[in-house]
């Protein structure tokens, strides 16, 4: 599948099945996440085999079960860190996607393990993303008005629209689709609303308007 439809059939899955990560998707992910790393200067790292992470109370509590497989975001400490962490993971989760694996993002439900990554003087771990086979393909959920997002949508270019589409269906913590895209011309701003994890929200929204409106179309105001 290409990425745009990646975008419509991605959804969060939180019960996975006992099957190991194939060598072919060990392999691809483990190269997608050096090509990551390297453009963004984040140390993202693809942990696998480890089941202690999501076998805790908070995570039973999230409902995720069967997780052995994770990535988890680490950076250098800063102010654009969250937005980066949302950006570049949700390029990971789409790239999986493609793949036929199923993601979802946890800033909470899961517990820290000794040794399962490394996090270096100055970083921070922001978030993780389970991964692997899904136990279903997840299911979509409500989702705002495009003018709700974008208050001048209706009279906007196409491109516009088709970004404005594609962010909708993103992921953002608790669905809550806290954020708002302006434009003027070819100049586009996105805003976070208040709310938990609104940065890396952002950066998630602000990965998939790119893929729908076409980044050569429009550049970041």
């Amino acid at each position: 599948m290409d990425i745009h439809e990646a975008i419509k059939r991605r959804h969060s899955v939180r019960k996975y099945k006992n099957i190991p990560l194939s060598d072919e998707h060990k392999i691809a992910l483990f190269k997608k996440i050096d090509e990551i790393n390297k453009k963004s200067g984040l140390h993202i790292q693809l942990v696998t085999d480890e089941p202690k992470a999501f076998d805790c109370l908070i995570a039973k509590y999230g409902n995720f079960s069967g997780v052995k497989n994770y990535v988890a975001m680490i950076g250098e400490k800063g102010e654009n860190l969250d937005e980066l962490c949302g950006y570049y993971g949700e390029e990971l989760v789409l790239f999986a996607q493609q793949m036929g694996l199923n993601t979802c993002w946890a800033k909470m439900s899961y517990k820290k393990v000794p040794g399962a990554f490394e996090v270096k003087s100055g970083e921070e771990l922001v978030i993780v993303i389970s991964i692997g086979y899904g136990e279903n393909e997840g299911k979509q959920h409500k989702s705002k008005k495009p003018s709700e997002a974008a208050k001048d949508y209706d009279t906007a270019p196409d491109w516009f629209k088709r970004g404005v589409d594609a962010a909708l269906l993103a992921p953002t913590a608790i669905n809550q689709q806290k954020f708002s895209f302006f434009y003027s011309e070819n100049k586009v701003t996105a805003k976070a609303g208040l709310g938990p994890c609104r940065m890396i929200d952002l950066g998630i929204v602000k990965y998939h308007f790119e893929i729908g409106a076409g980044k050569e179309n429009f550049i970041w105001g």
